[in-house]
């Protein structure tokens, strides 16, 4: 497991929206704090239509694997700013049980504006087969807040931005969002509430999940020309870092001291050098295997099912990439020259067939 992309991609999940820009209590996008995965005490949520809990069942292959792991979220305290009280994140951490069953645990309130938090995580196994499991994990606030009470009062009671971190010793996951045939139906019927489980870390790899509370694909990741966290997934980093430095000094004197991470990002923003800012523009990057697909490279064509009849005379055959373009929706495009063909070494005037770059297969 690459443990650094693995902490940097579950960290975007527990800040995203912990503060946008321009990053200032004051910014009424602020002062309403949205975060997913934000599980209240369940005596408030009930008529309310917020969530108390958030449950994952994920699967497992292996004899007798064991999952481990923890659920992370934040834990806010009340604190002053330029523009009132402003409500900062602690991080939290609670490992998941050791063995199948419930554990309870606790926050204490270690610094005036902070509340207790109560909650506890559940583990449980069920084997579907002789090397299939599934596994559930149950994250829940089991603290008391009386419904009545206002809703900046149940932040406080509230496991913030909860999502799950998971880890398999003697056996490997099976995505969910692409199993494989022998476990479609076992992935069908797993149920997640409030979550949204894939696997973490180098592609291809299976020792890690992240349970989180947004919709992402497996191996996400942030893009390493990004300089830091600015809290905003929906954002672009370009633009944002622009229109950060175009803040006025009395803005950004706001932003510093309502919160340390608003502070951090102003800073690095501000110390970006024109280089730096020219990484932001964008970068094209390619799968792995369409890395391959240079001139010049040796493949199979292998046209999709509904084609022409080209493509069902040319089904099989070996082929050479004569050059690579790009359609018009930025997927790679193919220009081939069949081996076999009398032709192929016309130039210009030649036969040349095009295929997108999964109707090839790669040949030695």
């Amino acid at each position: 497991m690459n443990r650094d992309a693995v902490d940097r991609i579950a960290r975007a999940v527990l800040y995203e929206g912990y503060l946008l820009y321009p990053y200032r209590g004051s910014a009424l996008k602020n002062r309403l704090r949205f975060n997913f995965g934000t599980l209240h005490p369940a005596s408030w949520t009930e008529t309310r239509g917020e969530r108390s809990f958030l449950e994952t069942e994920v699967l497992v292959r292996g004899g007798e694997p064991r999952v481990e792991g923890a659920a992370r979220f934040l834990h806010l305290v009340e604190m002053p700013s330029p523009s009132g009280p402003w409500q900062q994140g602690r991080e939290r951490e609670v490992a998941l049980p050791s063995r199948p069953g419930v554990e309870r645990f606790s926050f204490s309130a270690e610094e005036d504006g902070q509340e207790r938090l109560d909650g506890s995580i559940e583990l449980s196994s069920m084997p579907l087969g002789p090397d299939l499991h599934r596994v559930r994990v149950r994250l829940r606030n089991e603290g008391v807040l009386d419904s009545s009470a206002s809703r900046e009062a149940a932040l406080r009671r509230a496991l913030v931005s909860a999502h799950l971190l998971l880890a398999v010793r003697e056996g490997e996951f099976v995505s969910l969002l692409e199993p494989p045939e022998d476990a479609a139906s076992a992935a069908a019927g797993c149920r997640n509430v409030g979550c949204w489980p894939v696997l973490v870390g180098v592609p291809g790899t299976r020792d890690t999940m992240l349970v989180s509370p947004i919709i992402l694909y497996d191996y996400p990741a942030v893009a390493p020309e990004s300089p830091g966290d600015l809290f905003d997934g929906a954002e672009i980093d370009e633009v944002l870092s622009l229109r950060i430095l175009t803040m006025t000094d009395e803005e950004k004197r706001e932003a510093r001291e309502t919160d340390p991470r608003a502070r951090a990002v102003l800073d690095r923003t501000e110390a970006l050098s024109p280089a730096d800012l020219i990484r932001l523009h964008g970068a094209l990057r390619e799968p792995p295997r369409e890395a391959s697909l240079r001139p010049g490279a040796h493949v199979r064509i292998r046209p999709r099912q509904g084609g022409d009849v080209f493509d069902i005379a040319l089904a099989g055959k070996a082929a050479t990439v004569a050059a690579v373009e790009r359609d018009d929706q930025g997927r790679l495009l193919l220009a081939v020259t069949v081996d076999e063909d009398p032709g192929r070494d016309l130039g210009v005037f030649g036969h040349r067939f095009f295929f997108h770059a999964d109707e090839v297969e790669p040949l030695p």
